[in-house]
């Protein structure tokens, strides 16, 4: 699975490759995962060891700013993330022995570079809908899986 969130938590793109069972709807899924990314940020900036101005628990932390992380693992799943500093938020929600999927990420965010942001026709904070995105994101998450 893989979720693209802007700054506001609006699911810009939702994808399945494999996914065998549901058990949400999509609207309850993209603002649980928004929700869970929201406080796994803001723990992992108050846990910051470094960083002695640790902030309110649950204020934004700006991309870059404090501690992050960049994945975890359970015995189901394993999620990979990415913030960019436009507070984009790619999340890949893979098989559990996945390796570090960090470079992955920042070539999905180049393809979104590539064929959504420099897209005339494309409005920030529109969900997306390019084919030749979709096209050539399927394909490279095929060719890595």
């Amino acid at each position: 699975m893989m979720y693209v969130f802007n700054r506001n938590g609006v699911c810009l793109l939702y994808k399945e490759w494999n996914r065998p069972l549901h058990t949400l709807n999509p609207q309850q899924d993209h603002k649980l995962m928004f929700g869970l990314l929201f406080s796994l940020k803001s723990l992992t900036a108050k846990m910051d060891p470094v960083n002695a101005d640790k902030g309110n628990l649950g204020v934004p932390q700006l991309p870059g700013q404090g501690c992050s992380f960049h994945s975890f693992r359970t015995n189901t799943y394993k999620l990979s993330f990415m913030e960019t500093p436009s507070g984009i938020k790619i999340i890949l929600v893979t098989h559990p022995k996945t390796g570090d999927l960090r470079e992955a990420l920042k070539y999905i965010y180049s393809l979104y570079v590539e064929y959504v942001v420099k897209n005339p026709i494309y409005s920030p904070g529109s969900p997306i809908k390019s084919e030749l995105f979709n096209t050539a994101l399927d394909q490279y998450v095929r060719s890595i899986s």
